[in-house]
């Protein structure tokens, strides 16, 4: 009993591990709310009429699939701030800017996966049936109304399946924000891979936490379209 505690305790490191662990599920949800946020947003502007939001959406997009995660966690971490102190030189200000390592990558891979949510709000809102839409209308629905009724629950429905695989995909993102140097996971694997000299030990142990999050996602995932889809004719 004694033996199966001290490989749990993992020479002192396991507690380390489970708060890193904590920090990377609270970083996955910030971010996955922020990407569905900028998804409906996306979503709407691809999905407009007006040329102006379908090109801002058009670039967002292009944008995202063209520059590494790494790169752009990087950029702006390191590189907004800089940039930002250094216009305020220009005018006579001194403004020192640090950006909190939890906010940075929080929405630094929120608004990467924005872009993926984009793709899969706009496709379940196109897979919504006219029929419905134009039954809505028929019974004196206002816009509003249909989109609150009829469209965003029909379209949920048809985004979960989208929604859970950016989300098993944005989890294992976050080990990119030790980088930036918040004690999540990855960081804090690290720093007791380096300290013990067991490297093997300590990313193991991280890949067994990570394979956890995603097993009990997938489980979730799977509850969640089953609750969504009762009473839909298969």
């Amino acid at each position: 009993m004694s033996g199966s505690m001290e490989m749990f305790d993992l020479e002192g490191y396991g507690a380390s591990l489970l708060d890193g662990a904590l920090l990377t599920l609270l970083v996955g949800f910030t971010a996955m709310v922020v990407a569905i946020l900028l998804g409906l947003l996306g979503a709407w502007g691809k999905l407009s009429g007006s040329k102006t939001a379908r090109a801002a959406t058009e670039t967002y997009t292009t944008i995202v699939r063209g520059v590494p995660e790494l790169i752009m966690l990087l950029l702006v971490y390191f590189g907004v701030p800089t940039l930002l102190q250094d216009l305020a030189g220009v005018f006579g200000y001194e403004w020192v800017i640090d950006l909190n390592p939890f906010t940075a990558g929080s929405l630094t891979i929120g608004f990467i996966y924005g872009a993926f949510c984009t793709e899969v709000f706009r496709g379940a809102f196109q897979a919504v049936p006219k029929g419905q839409i134009e039954a809505a209308h028929a019974a004196g629905m206002h816009e509003f109304l249909t989109f609150r009724r009829i469209r965003f629950p029909l379209a949920m429905r048809f985004a979960l399946p989208g929604l859970g695989n950016v989300w098993m995909v944005l989890i294992k993102a976050t080990a990119l924000i030790s980088i930036i140097q918040l004690d999540e996971l990855m960081r804090n694997s690290r720093i007791a891979a380096n300290s013990t000299h067991k490297p093997f030990t300590f990313y193991f142990a991280a890949s067994l936490i990570f394979l956890f999050i995603t097993a009990v996602s997938m489980w979730g995932q799977k509850y969640a379209e089953r609750r969504a889809g009762r009473g839909v004719r298969r």
